[in-house]
C-alpha cells in the first residue's frame, strides 16, 4: 500500500511563498508520475501541476504558471511544489497524488491518479 503525506501548508501574506513536500512510501515512487491537485472550500478538486516519473517533464494549470514550480527527488521519494507570489485565491486544500500507471505521461485529471495523501491547508491573506 502507497502512502502519501502531505507538508508544508500555513498561512501566509498575499505575495509570500510556500514550499509543498510530499513523501510517498514504497519502493517504486521513481517508476510513477506525481501531481498536484487543489480544493477550496465548495468548489471541485482541480489540478494544479504534474511531473512525469523522471522529472523531465512538468505541466501546470495556467492559473500558477509563473508562480508555482514542481520538482522530485527520486532518491528521497518525494515531491515538492514551490509556490511564489502567492495570491488570495490560491487558498485552498492541496493534495499531492500518484498516478495509476507506471512510466505513464503527466494527467491532469483527478482519476489518472488512484493514490492521494491527506491533504495539507494553504491560506492566502490579502
Amino acid at each position: 500500500q502507497v502512502q502519501l503525506v502531505e507538508s508544508g501548508g500555513g498561512l501566509v501574506q498575499a505575495g509570500g511563498s510556500l514550499r509543498l513536500s510530499c513523501a510517498a512510501s514504497g519502493r517504486t515512487f521513481s517508476s510513477y508520475a506525481m501531481g498536484w491537485f487543489r480544493q477550496a472550500p465548495g468548489k471541485e478538486r482541480t489540478f494544479v501541476a504534474a511531473i512525469n516519473w523522471s522529472g523531465g517533464s512538468t505541466s501546470y494549470a495556467d492559473s500558477v504558471k509563473g508562480r508555482f514550480t514542481i520538482s522530485r527527488d527520486n532518491a528521497k521519494n518525494t515531491v515538492y511544489l514551490q509556490m511564489n507570489s502567492l495570491k488570495p485565491e490560491d487558498t485552498a486544500v492541496y493534495y499531492c497524488a500518484r498516478a495509476r500507471t507506471f512510466y505513464s505521461g503527466i494527467y491532469s485529471t483527478p482519476s489518472e491518479y488512484n493514490y492521494w495523501g491527506q491533504g495539507t491547508q494553504v491560506t492566502v491573506s490579502s
